[in-house]
């Protein structure tokens, strides 16, 4: 992954990922903040990750909606995988998270507090300034509706029991995949 900054010297024959670029991903979890958190803080790692999971899988979300009996057409948006996550420990998850968490806190977008063992990301100023000029971007409106869906129906639970719904519902997807493999 890297930086839009170098990939200027990158030669353009070479294909470019959205997936491979650190802005990609830093955008989108400040907008995770902002649309699926509580006054831009989500608090705890995993219920970020697994927010993000729904986010950027939305046939699992459509799946997860349909296992709790929300049937509301409203919240289920079809689209293909935005970005590849991995079977981690605790379930999905993205390896880039810590490097990206840490750009965003170098460049004073977010602030991390620990508190026990959880953490708390919070949008500093500059990224909910940031943020806010995303959510109204037309470039970023699919996805900040679906994430306004995924917050309705998943926005309450905490982290560990959001990990508990993926293993409950996904077993051959992710529990049943062995740890460092990619979901599909």
């Amino acid at each position: 992954m890297k930086s839009l900054h170098n990939l200027a010297d990158q030669r353009a024959s070479i294909p470019l990922l959205a997936d491979d670029v650190l802005e990609f991903h830093a955008a989108r979890l400040l907008l995770l903040l902002k649309v699926c958190g509580v006054a831009g803080r989500i608090d705890g790692l995993t219920k970020m990750a697994k927010l993000d999971f729904f986010v950027r899988y939305p046939q699992f979300f459509d799946e997860v909606c349909r296992h709790l009996g929300n049937l509301d057409k409203s919240v289920t948006t079809p689209r293909s995988v935005e970005s590849s996550m991995i079977r981690f420990h605790y379930g999905p998850w993205d390896s880039r998270y810590y490097h990206v968490l840490s750009y965003l806190e170098a460049k004073d977008l977010i602030s991390v507090e620990r508190d026990g063992r959880m953490f708390r990301f919070k949008l500093t100023e500059s990224g909910k300034t940031i943020a806010n000029k995303a959510e109204g971007s037309a470039a970023y409106s699919h996805l900040v509706e679906h994430m306004r869906n995924v917050k309705k129906v998943l926005g309450a639970k905490q982290g560990s029991t959001l990990k508990n719904l993926v293993y409950e519902v996904f077993g051959k997807e992710v529990a049943d995949r062995p740890l460092g493999k990619v979901i599909t």
